[in-house]
Protein backbone atom coordinates (compact mmCIF):
# COMPACT_ATOMS: atom_id res chain seq x y z
CA UNK A 1 0.00 0.00 0.00
CA UNK A 2 1.24 3.36 -0.81
CA UNK A 3 2.51 5.34 2.25
CA UNK A 4 -0.15 7.72 3.89
CA UNK A 5 -0.67 11.17 2.53
CA UNK A 6 0.44 14.24 4.65
CA UNK A 7 -3.51 15.48 4.76
CA UNK A 8 -6.64 14.27 2.27
CA UNK A 9 -9.22 16.95 1.83
CA UNK A 10 -12.96 16.09 1.01
CA UNK A 11 -14.46 18.39 -0.09
CA UNK A 12 -14.19 21.13 -2.61
CA UNK A 13 -16.48 24.14 -1.75
CA UNK A 14 -14.06 27.89 -0.99
CA UNK A 15 -13.69 25.81 2.56
CA UNK A 16 -11.84 22.34 1.23
CA UNK A 17 -9.61 24.35 -1.91
CA UNK A 18 -8.19 27.31 0.43
CA UNK A 19 -7.29 24.74 2.66
CA UNK A 20 -5.46 22.84 -0.20
CA UNK A 21 -4.19 26.10 -1.60
CA UNK A 22 -2.41 26.57 1.77
CA UNK A 23 -1.24 22.84 2.35
CA UNK A 24 0.04 22.47 -1.30
CA UNK A 25 1.79 25.80 -0.89
CA UNK A 26 3.27 24.65 2.52
CA UNK A 27 4.74 20.97 0.73
CA UNK A 28 2.20 18.87 2.14
CA UNK A 29 1.31 17.88 -1.42
CA UNK A 30 -2.40 17.15 -0.19
CA UNK A 31 -5.22 14.98 -2.03
CA UNK A 32 -8.50 16.92 -2.50
CA UNK A 33 -11.44 14.82 -2.73
CA UNK A 34 -13.78 16.65 -4.74
CA UNK A 35 -17.39 14.86 -4.21
CA UNK A 36 -20.25 14.77 -5.93
CA UNK A 37 -21.35 18.51 -6.04
CA UNK A 38 -18.14 19.86 -6.78
CA UNK A 39 -17.36 23.33 -6.27
CA UNK A 40 -20.32 23.31 -3.53
CA UNK A 41 -22.81 25.47 -3.62
CA UNK A 42 -21.16 28.38 -5.54
CA UNK A 43 -21.56 26.50 -8.41
CA UNK A 44 -25.10 27.36 -7.76
CA UNK A 45 -24.38 30.97 -7.88
CA UNK A 46 -24.73 33.41 -10.53
CA UNK A 47 -23.03 36.29 -9.67
CA UNK A 48 -20.87 36.63 -6.70
CA UNK A 49 -19.87 40.34 -5.58
CA UNK A 50 -19.49 40.15 -2.17
CA UNK A 51 -15.44 37.85 -2.43
CA UNK A 52 -12.75 40.35 -2.02
CA UNK A 53 -10.52 40.78 -5.05
CA UNK A 54 -13.27 40.82 -7.69
CA UNK A 55 -14.78 44.25 -7.63
CA UNK A 56 -17.07 44.04 -10.75
CA UNK A 57 -17.93 40.25 -9.40
CA UNK A 58 -17.37 36.91 -10.54
CA UNK A 59 -19.97 34.29 -11.72
CA UNK A 60 -19.95 31.60 -8.90
CA UNK A 61 -18.71 28.60 -11.17
CA UNK A 62 -15.79 31.11 -12.35
CA UNK A 63 -14.49 31.54 -8.74
CA UNK A 64 -14.81 28.19 -7.60
CA UNK A 65 -12.63 27.30 -11.47
CA UNK A 66 -9.81 29.85 -10.27
CA UNK A 67 -9.49 29.02 -7.15
CA UNK A 68 -9.26 25.22 -7.92
CA UNK A 69 -6.58 26.39 -10.71
CA UNK A 70 -4.50 28.04 -8.06
CA UNK A 71 -4.69 25.30 -5.91
CA UNK A 72 -3.14 23.23 -8.67
CA UNK A 73 -0.45 25.56 -9.48
CA UNK A 74 1.05 24.38 -6.15
CA UNK A 75 0.92 20.66 -6.36
CA UNK A 76 -2.98 19.80 -5.14
CA UNK A 77 -3.90 16.34 -6.77
CA UNK A 78 -8.13 16.11 -7.22
CA UNK A 79 -9.63 13.43 -7.71
CA UNK A 80 -13.21 13.34 -8.70
CA UNK A 81 -15.93 10.77 -6.88
CA UNK A 82 -17.47 10.34 -3.48
CA UNK A 83 -16.51 9.45 -0.61
CA UNK A 84 -17.87 6.39 0.87
CA UNK A 85 -16.22 5.45 4.48
CA UNK A 86 -13.96 6.93 6.45
CA UNK A 87 -12.27 5.40 9.79
CA UNK A 88 -10.85 8.64 11.74
CA UNK A 89 -9.86 6.35 14.71
CA UNK A 90 -7.45 4.58 12.84
CA UNK A 91 -3.95 5.31 12.22
CA UNK A 92 -3.34 6.32 9.36
CA UNK A 93 -6.79 7.60 8.38
CA UNK A 94 -8.67 5.23 6.09
CA UNK A 95 -10.54 7.40 3.18
CA UNK A 96 -12.94 5.40 0.74
CA UNK A 97 -14.09 6.03 -2.26
CA UNK A 98 -16.58 3.95 -4.83
CA UNK A 99 -12.95 3.15 -6.60
CA UNK A 100 -9.55 3.52 -4.26
CA UNK A 101 -8.73 3.58 -0.69
CA UNK A 102 -6.42 5.79 0.64
CA UNK A 103 -4.46 6.67 3.85
CA UNK A 104 -3.56 10.36 5.60
CA UNK A 105 -1.84 11.43 8.47
CA UNK A 106 -4.40 14.21 9.19
CA UNK A 107 -8.06 14.91 7.33
CA UNK A 108 -9.65 18.17 6.32
CA UNK A 109 -13.48 17.70 6.33
CA UNK A 110 -14.95 20.40 3.88
CA UNK A 111 -18.09 18.87 3.46
CA UNK A 112 -20.53 21.70 3.53
CA UNK A 113 -23.88 21.38 4.41
CA UNK A 114 -26.83 21.46 2.16
CA UNK A 115 -29.42 23.70 1.84
CA UNK A 116 -33.41 22.42 2.20
CA UNK A 117 -35.60 22.92 -0.32
CA UNK A 118 -39.04 22.72 -1.52
CA UNK A 119 -39.18 19.94 -3.91
CA UNK A 120 -40.82 21.79 -6.67
CA UNK A 121 -39.09 21.26 -10.20
CA UNK A 122 -38.54 24.85 -10.75
CA UNK A 123 -35.97 25.31 -7.46
CA UNK A 124 -32.75 23.82 -9.24
CA UNK A 125 -33.58 25.90 -12.67
CA UNK A 126 -34.06 28.87 -11.45
CA UNK A 127 -31.30 28.78 -8.13
CA UNK A 128 -29.50 31.70 -9.07
CA UNK A 129 -32.04 33.20 -11.27
CA UNK A 130 -34.64 34.60 -9.33
CA UNK A 131 -34.43 31.87 -6.12
CA UNK A 132 -31.88 31.80 -3.96
CA UNK A 133 -31.24 30.08 0.15
CA UNK A 134 -28.74 33.13 0.87
CA UNK A 135 -30.12 36.72 1.29
CA UNK A 136 -27.08 38.06 2.25
CA UNK A 137 -25.23 36.81 -0.98
CA UNK A 138 -27.87 37.84 -3.34
CA UNK A 139 -30.52 40.19 -1.80
CA UNK A 140 -28.53 43.11 -2.81
CA UNK A 141 -29.58 42.27 -6.67
CA UNK A 142 -33.21 42.63 -5.62
CA UNK A 143 -33.56 46.75 -5.02
CA UNK A 144 -36.29 48.02 -5.18
CA UNK A 145 -38.35 44.48 -5.69
CA UNK A 146 -41.32 42.26 -3.87
CA UNK A 147 -39.61 39.18 -3.16
CA UNK A 148 -40.85 36.09 -1.14
CA UNK A 149 -39.10 34.49 1.88
CA UNK A 150 -40.16 30.79 2.73
CA UNK A 151 -40.28 29.81 6.47
CA UNK A 152 -41.13 30.26 9.55
CA UNK A 153 -38.38 30.44 12.13
CA UNK A 154 -35.15 32.50 13.18
CA UNK A 155 -33.33 32.02 9.79
CA UNK A 156 -36.49 33.04 7.83
CA UNK A 157 -37.12 36.19 10.05
CA UNK A 158 -33.42 37.47 10.02
CA UNK A 159 -33.56 36.96 6.11
CA UNK A 160 -37.22 38.61 5.80
CA UNK A 161 -35.89 41.55 7.74
CA UNK A 162 -32.36 42.08 5.95
CA UNK A 163 -33.95 41.87 2.65
CA UNK A 164 -36.40 44.87 3.29
CA UNK A 165 -33.00 46.81 3.09
CA UNK A 166 -33.45 46.01 -0.66
CA UNK A 167 -37.16 44.88 -1.49
CA UNK A 168 -40.08 47.17 -1.50
CA UNK A 169 -41.78 44.13 -0.23
CA UNK A 170 -40.97 41.06 1.60
CA UNK A 171 -43.93 38.14 1.60
CA UNK A 172 -43.10 35.83 4.54
CA UNK A 173 -44.24 32.23 3.54
CA UNK A 174 -44.95 30.07 6.00
CA UNK A 175 -46.89 26.44 5.66
CA UNK A 176 -48.64 26.45 9.45
CA UNK A 177 -50.64 29.16 10.97
CA UNK A 178 -47.83 29.76 13.87
CA UNK A 179 -44.38 31.01 13.33
CA UNK A 180 -41.04 28.74 14.57
CA UNK A 181 -39.47 31.32 15.28
CA UNK A 182 -38.34 32.89 18.63
CA UNK A 183 -40.29 35.85 20.02
CA UNK A 184 -37.94 38.27 19.36
CA UNK A 185 -37.26 37.32 15.79
CA UNK A 186 -41.21 37.17 15.20
CA UNK A 187 -41.32 40.36 17.12
CA UNK A 188 -38.50 42.47 15.10
CA UNK A 189 -40.14 40.68 11.26
CA UNK A 190 -43.83 42.53 12.24
CA UNK A 191 -43.19 45.52 13.62
CA UNK A 192 -41.44 45.67 10.01
CA UNK A 193 -43.62 47.91 7.64
CA UNK A 194 -41.98 46.11 4.29
CA UNK A 195 -42.97 42.57 5.59
CA UNK A 196 -46.32 40.92 4.58
CA UNK A 197 -47.60 37.69 5.85
CA UNK A 198 -48.69 34.47 4.29
CA UNK A 199 -49.05 32.33 7.03
CA UNK A 200 -50.91 28.73 6.55
CA UNK A 201 -49.83 28.41 3.03
CA UNK A 202 -47.21 26.57 0.43
CA UNK A 203 -45.61 27.50 -2.12
CA UNK A 204 -46.53 24.95 -5.03
CA UNK A 205 -45.18 26.47 -8.10
CA UNK A 206 -42.54 29.39 -8.93
CA UNK A 207 -42.87 30.75 -11.88
CA UNK A 208 -40.69 32.20 -14.91
CA UNK A 209 -42.71 32.04 -18.13
CA UNK A 210 -39.61 30.88 -19.65
CA UNK A 211 -37.33 34.09 -19.04
CA UNK A 212 -35.06 32.53 -16.80
CA UNK A 213 -36.28 34.38 -14.04
CA UNK A 214 -38.44 34.44 -11.26
CA UNK A 215 -42.08 36.32 -12.33
CA UNK A 216 -44.74 35.00 -9.76
CA UNK A 217 -44.89 31.89 -7.07
CA UNK A 218 -48.16 29.79 -6.77
CA UNK A 219 -49.71 29.49 -3.04
CA UNK A 220 -52.00 27.52 -2.11
CA UNK A 221 -54.09 27.67 1.14
CA UNK A 222 -53.93 24.89 3.76
CA UNK A 223 -57.07 26.05 5.28
CA UNK A 224 -59.24 26.19 2.14
CA UNK A 225 -57.38 24.99 -0.66
CA UNK A 226 -57.50 27.80 -3.28
CA UNK A 227 -54.45 28.34 -5.54
CA UNK A 228 -53.57 32.14 -6.47
CA UNK A 229 -50.46 33.57 -8.12
CA UNK A 230 -48.65 36.08 -6.56
CA UNK A 231 -45.89 38.34 -8.49
CA UNK A 232 -42.59 38.49 -6.80
CA UNK A 233 -39.02 38.78 -8.43
CA UNK A 234 -37.09 36.34 -6.66
CA UNK A 235 -37.74 33.58 -3.74
CA UNK A 236 -35.76 33.06 -0.83
CA UNK A 237 -35.96 29.41 0.65
CA UNK A 238 -35.43 29.37 4.28
CA UNK A 239 -36.11 26.10 5.65
CA UNK A 240 -32.74 25.12 7.05
CA UNK A 241 -29.17 23.66 5.93
CA UNK A 242 -28.40 19.96 6.47
CA UNK A 243 -24.70 19.48 7.09
CA UNK A 244 -23.01 16.70 5.59
CA UNK A 245 -21.55 14.77 8.27
CA UNK A 246 -23.55 11.23 7.84
CA UNK A 247 -19.72 9.87 6.80
CA UNK A 248 -18.70 10.71 10.26
CA UNK A 249 -21.13 10.18 12.86
CA UNK A 250 -20.01 8.23 15.92
CA UNK A 251 -16.60 9.14 15.17
CA UNK A 252 -16.13 12.65 16.11
CA UNK A 253 -18.56 15.23 17.82
CA UNK A 254 -21.56 17.10 16.45
CA UNK A 255 -23.97 19.05 17.94
CA UNK A 256 -27.32 18.59 18.30
CA UNK A 257 -28.08 19.95 14.51
CA UNK A 258 -25.23 17.53 12.82
CA UNK A 259 -22.55 20.28 12.65
CA UNK A 260 -19.26 19.37 13.71
CA UNK A 261 -18.22 20.70 16.88
CA UNK A 262 -14.42 22.56 16.44
CA UNK A 263 -12.45 24.21 18.93
CA UNK A 264 -8.73 26.35 19.46
CA UNK A 265 -9.74 26.79 15.50
CA UNK A 266 -10.19 23.74 13.58
CA UNK A 267 -9.44 21.50 15.35
CA UNK A 268 -12.55 18.77 16.22
CA UNK A 269 -12.67 15.95 18.93
CA UNK A 270 -10.17 13.67 16.95
CA UNK A 271 -6.49 14.21 16.91
CA UNK A 272 -5.14 15.02 13.12
CA UNK A 273 -9.28 15.36 12.11
CA UNK A 274 -9.94 19.26 11.06
CA UNK A 275 -12.79 20.73 10.03
CA UNK A 276 -13.76 24.07 7.73
CA UNK A 277 -16.65 25.70 6.23
CA UNK A 278 -20.17 25.00 6.46
CA UNK A 279 -20.29 21.98 7.66
CA UNK A 280 -18.65 23.46 11.20
CA UNK A 281 -20.19 26.80 10.79
CA UNK A 282 -24.30 27.25 10.92
CA UNK A 283 -24.36 31.25 11.40
CA UNK A 284 -22.28 32.95 9.23
CA UNK A 285 -22.22 30.30 5.86
CA UNK A 286 -20.35 32.73 3.47
CA UNK A 287 -17.64 31.96 0.92
CA UNK A 288 -15.20 34.11 2.73
CA UNK A 289 -15.94 32.49 6.45
CA UNK A 290 -15.37 29.26 4.50
CA UNK A 291 -12.18 30.29 2.89
CA UNK A 292 -10.97 31.77 6.27
CA UNK A 293 -11.73 28.17 7.78
CA UNK A 294 -9.93 26.71 5.62
CA UNK A 295 -6.61 28.45 5.56
CA UNK A 296 -7.30 28.03 9.41
CA UNK A 297 -7.41 23.77 8.94
CA UNK A 298 -4.54 23.94 7.00
CA UNK A 299 -2.74 25.90 9.38
CA UNK A 300 -3.63 23.20 11.77
CA UNK A 301 -3.15 20.14 10.47
CA UNK A 302 0.44 21.47 9.55
CA UNK A 303 1.13 22.40 13.22
CA UNK A 304 0.00 19.08 13.68
CA UNK A 305 2.57 16.88 11.28
CA UNK A 306 5.27 19.42 12.52
CA UNK A 307 4.83 17.90 16.09
CA UNK A 308 4.59 14.03 15.06
CA UNK A 309 7.91 12.20 15.69
CA UNK A 310 10.02 12.23 12.26
CA UNK A 311 8.87 8.32 11.53
CA UNK A 312 5.08 9.08 11.48
CA UNK A 313 5.06 11.53 9.21
CA UNK A 314 4.32 11.12 5.67
CA UNK A 315 6.89 11.78 3.46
Amino acid sequence: MPSPRNVIIIGSGPAGLTAALYAARANMQPLLIEGIEAGGQLMLTTMVENFPGYRDGIMGPDLMEEMRTQAAKFGTETIKGDVVKVDVCSRPIIVKTADAEYTATTLIIATGASARLLGLPSERTLMGHGVSTCATCDGYFFRGQEIAVVGGGDSAMEEAVFLTRFASKVTIVHRRDMLRASKIMQDKARANARIEWLLDHEVEEIKDTGKGEVTAMVVRSNKTGARREVPVHGVFVAIGHTPNTALFRGQIDLDQNGYIVTHDGAKTSVAAVFACGDVQDHIYRQAITAAGSGCMAAIDAEHYIDKLPEHLAAV
